[in-house]
């Protein structure tokens, strides 16, 4: 053990760890009468060739972190250096570490958990705002008061904005809580903290790391899979906390929250949640005859109404040698046979949903939520048959939820409601929530109401059949068809899954109608930019004949009434914005393949594809002729 009396002026009182490098001091500042911890790297225990690089490191610690003073960063009083040691005096706490405690199988509860990751990334936000990105947030960094406070510390691979001291390419970081960017050895920002402290806030709810193994694994498992709901471990997790973790581990920075404020925020909304749900949860059997048809914002009264419906079915004369229907905790209500959905509208003003349920009510089961999460534990425990969502709610867009909402009941059919024109909001509704149709505000009682039976029709009718996972062969024998006056998206899309199926190309209309009638088409793409009436006709009346026939359109458009009639009346399957990205192109013509398999394989699954006749304005009536003779492969 090190017998030093002093280091520098600071006198030496213990120990409070050691290292491969160093040891770590608790000391006393007798100029200023003050505890403090001093962290040291002993020279002559690190070879040679690495001395600089480290010291260097060492020093950017002291320079990153002296420039910050926050009640949630350890802070740094000085740096010196002398013949044995380079030392860094800091402040001391009076504690132990996240790691500690979770090593002691210490388990939090909900409001703690809430407020240590509060407090950690109140401490990062600012850390953030004057540059400094940390890149190895892990518990064994995060230090816990006596009485609860947390601190930050050991930014000793800190990446300061102006600094050239880490390169692209240099792997930086602790496996177990690495972004996937830091895996690659990519550029990393204040995203990558993000992510660690997902990683983090996940182990502290659900008591392990999304992703275990060894490094290799954890590696593979974090480029490439998604973990399972922190609610699997940890029944007492509501929807939104779920969601805003999965969204702080997304694997691309872009999907991830863009602040640790953004994190902050949805966390603790989401532990808020699952406080309000613990305190809601009824006890097995205690469900009573209260009629209502609300969730929002007490869920549990919508599982009454529902565990009415079954009550009344399970007390119905059965059959003799017919089991009873079963209870509602054994499965999800099944109204399919009285042909009434289950029609769940999700708005965050109260007249809307008012309204909404005065129009369906008599008709439907009509079912209400006020923000995406009630919305999306709902559609967990209930699987409506329609999930109708307005776009601008606080916490979770529209666009967001449906497109959780299509991972949790793909069998929904699912609409867009909105009251404004944000281009981006209606691609994105298509591209992540493939949304059956696009309603604007206000509506016509008319039309939304056929388009509601339309919807709830189809919704039924998945319902009430089972579909098998699709096979896809190697090389698929349909093909994609471009039709494009260029031949710059032909190569593209030739390059990018030419290797599964044939890809065919057409200049014009008229030849991409010539390639229809003689080969067998899953997919077609096609450039609208010059925004033809003909052709954006032609795939209105090709969705009604072969509902089949999947399309990606390119456009530099910024016309959103142009897309919302292509939504509603083509039902086009992807939108890609020009200049075209070519993974984007590559992941969407791959998905439209797989599903075009699934259709072949379960044909009444074009159903939620497939549109009502319409006119044909703007097509000949040569076109038309050819559009109806087509054939189909099926």
């Amino acid at each position: 053990m090190n017998t030093l009396a002093t280091i520098g002026k600071y006198q030496i009182q213990d120990v409070l760890g050691q290292g491969g490098m160093g040891i770590v001091y608790r000391a006393f500042d007798p100029a200023i009468q003050r505890p403090v911890a001093i962290k040291t790297i002993t020279k002559s225990a690190l070879d040679p060739a690495d001395l600089q690089y480290v010291l260097t490191r060492f020093r950017h610690e002291a320079q990153a972190v002296g420039r910050l003073t926050h009640p949630r960063i350890a802070a740094i009083y000085d740096y010196g250096e002398d013949m044995d040691l380079a030392y860094i005096v800091m402040e001391l706490v009076n504690g132990k570490s996240l790691f500690h405690h979770l090593q002691g199988e210490a388990r939090f509860g909900l409001k703690e958990i809430g407020e240590l990751v509060r407090q950690l990334l109140d401490g990062l936000g600012y850390a953030h705002a004057l540059g400094v990105v940390h890149r190895d947030i892990k518990p064994s960094n995060i230090l816990i008061n006596d009485d609860g406070r947390l601190k930050l510390t050991d930014f000793g691979i800190a990446r300061i904005d102006s600094s050239t001291l880490t390169q692209v390419g240099e792997i930086m970081g602790s496996p177990g809580y690495m972004s996937p960017e830091q895996f690659l050895g990519t550029d990393i920002d204040a995203r990558g903290d993000v992510y660690s402290v997902g990683v983090i806030a996940y182990e502290l709810l659900a008591a392990r790391r999304p992703f275990i193994g060894n490094n290799a694994e954890v590696m593979r498992q974090a480029l490439n899979e998604r973990a399972a709901n922190p609610s699997d471990f940890n029944p007492k997790i509501s929807v939104q906390l779920d969601w805003s973790v999965h969204k702080a581990l997304a694997k691309k920075r872009e999907d991830r929250f863009q602040s640790a404020k953004e994190f902050a925020d949805a966390f603790v909304k989401g532990v808020e949640a699952s406080l309000r749900q613990a305190r809601r949860e009824p006890a097995a059997g205690a469900l009573t005859d209260e009629p209502t048809q609300r969730i929002d914002p007490k869920l549990v009264q919508a599982a009454r109404m529902l565990a009415d419906l079954q009550q009344a079915r399970t007390d119905a004369p059965t059959q003799p040698g017919m089991p009873p229907a079963p209870a509602l905790a054994e499965s999800p209500i099944d109204t399919t046979a009285g042909k009434k959905a289950r029609i769940l509208f999700v708005d965050d003003e109260e007249r809307i949903v008012t309204a909404l349920r005065s129009i369906f009510r008599v008709n439907y089961h009509v079912f209400t939520a006020t923000n995406g999460a009630e919305a999306l534990e709902f559609v967990q425990k209930f699987q409506p048959h329609v999930v109708v969502s307005d776009q601008r709610m606080p916490e979770m867009t529209g666009v967001e939820l449906l497109r959780r909402v299509k991972g949790v009941a793909p069998n929904t059919v699912r609409m867009l409601l909105t009251g404004y024109s944000d281009l981006a909001a209606i691609v994105g509704s298509i591209n992540d929530g493939e949304v059956f149709r696009f309603i604007s505000k206000p509506w016509d009682n008319q039309e939304i109401q056929k388009t509601m039976a339309e919807a709830a029709a189809i919704a039924l009718d998945l319902a009430a059949t089972a579909a098998t996972p699709p096979i896809v062969p190697d090389r698929m024998e349909a093909g994609v068809l471009v039709i494009d006056a260029q031949d710059e998206t032909f190569r593209a899309v030739t390059r990018l899954v030419g290797g599964a199926c044939p890809v065919y190309h057409a200049k014009s209309l008229d030849e991409g109608l010539s390639q229809l009638e003689t080969h067998e088409t899953a997919l077609i793409v096609a450039d609208i930019a010059s925004r033809s009436e003909e052709i954006v006709a032609a795939f209105k009346l090709l969705k009604q004949e072969r509902p089949e026939i999947l399309a990606i359109v390119l456009t530099d458009a910024s016309d959103s009434e142009l897309v919302i009639e292509l939504i509603n009346q083509a039902q086009i399957f992807r939108f890609i914005t020009k200049p075209v990205n070519p993974d984007l192109l590559r992941q969407h013509a791959q998905t439209a393949l797989i599903r075009y398999q699934s259709f072949k394989q379960n044909p009444h699954l074009t159903r939620q594809h497939q549109v009502a006749a319409a006119g044909a304005e703007g097509v000949s009536q040569r076109i038309l002729a050819r559009v109806k003779s087509l054939k189909s492969w099926f």
